[in-house]
């Protein structure tokens, strides 16, 4: 008779219930933001903040990166956020054309 054995990594639920207690902390942080009526850059900074932190959690944890190889780390992490600095860089260009056309072609006076 043979036993078999399930080999594979198993992680305390305490993980899962800390890491879901910490995602309704930020929550609350992020609908605190509109409670106290932040305004401008601030709001939108503490927004994204939330949301970024919110996320590298869900990722870390519940997609089990945190566990896996770094080289698999980088191959999922690091196409998305070079694709964040490419859009950062067409708004920088996208603002000094627009800027430009106003400055030759004259804004509405």
């Amino acid at each position: 008779m043979s036993t078999s054995t399930t080999e594979g990594q198993q992680h305390p639920l305490g993980i899962y219930f800390k890491i879901w207690i910490l995602l309704f902390i930020l929550s609350g942080f992020s609908y605190a933001v509109d409670y106290y009526q932040f305004e401008g850059y601030l709001r939108w900074f503490l927004i994204i903040v939330f949301m970024m932190l919110k996320a590298g959690l869900i990722v870390a944890v519940f997609m089990h990166m945190i566990w896996e190889r770094l080289a698999l780390v980088y191959a999922i992490i690091v196409p998305p956020l070079l694709l964040l600095v490419f859009v950062g860089i067409g708004t920088l260009e996208g603002d000094y054309t627009f800027l430009t056309r106003e400055i030759f072609f004259g804004g509405a006076e």
